[in-house]
């Protein structure tokens, strides 16, 4: 389809916020609409428009000028201090980090279960009331859904299950699966305690089929 005329795409938009971004920072002080302007070469109106979110972004601050003149005074902008909150980021990088480094451990799977229990219980909500066995399947369904495991309830023998169709640590899994599986395990494990369940994921099947992973589901201990 065309592009209407006079309409920048977005990676145009991107690139030219990114020059303005760029003049501000290699600037010595504050400078003004004006000066970056006339170092681009491109009009006032464009560097104020990527100006105010660059500033929303917190990527820019506005400062008032350090001398008073009669008139009204130009904006002026100067870099925002600290890291760059725009700037990209690379948490899969992080994961590998991390999971290669457990992996590595004696206790690999037992530290990674741990774990996920841990973070189960700081993203669900505990209940005063103790939910029924269908109810906590559906919650922990509806929970696995959230995450992006495209879970499936499913029955077999009379053995409840929930089927994972997607793995969002797909990779990961792949080559340290003794890390990646039993924290999948532990955060089922712990939403289903924090909601003081009457079942409990007694352990999960690695890939049954190739696009698919079983949680089997038990009554809980008392």
């Amino acid at each position: 389809m065309a592009h209407a005329v006079g309409k920048p795409l977005p990676e145009e938009l991107g690139g030219r916020r990114e020059d303005v971004l760029a003049a501000v920072r290699g600037a010595a002080s504050a400078v003004t609409i004006a000066e970056i302007a006339d170092q681009l070469g491109v009009h006032p109106n464009t560097v104020r428009f990527h100006l105010d979110t660059l500033v929303a972004d917190g990527r820019v601050e506005r400062v008032e000028p350090e001398h008073k003149r009669p008139g009204r005074p130009p904006l002026m902008f100067r870099a925002a201090p600290g890291m760059d909150p725009g700037g990209p980021r690379h948490y899969r990088l992080l994961a590998e980090i991390l999971t290669v480094g457990l992996a590595g451990d004696r206790n690999a799977s037992a530290k990674a279960l741990k774990a996920g229990r841990a973070w189960a219980s700081r993203v669900t909500r505990p209940t005063r009331k103790a939910a029924g066995a269908q109810e906590s399947i559906n919650r922990l369904v509806g929970l696995l859904d959230d995450l992006g495991f495209a879970p499936q309830r499913r029955e077999s023998g009379g053995e409840a299950q929930v089927g994972l169709r997607h793995c969002p640590f797909l990779e990961l899994a792949e080559d340290t699966s003794p890390v990646v599986c039993p924290i999948h395990l532990g955060l089922m494990q712990g939403a289903l305690e924090a909601w003081r369940a009457p079942v409990t994921v007694d352990w999960l099947e690695a890939f049954v089929e190739p696009d698919l992973c079983m949680a089997h589901l038990s009554p809980a201990a008392s």
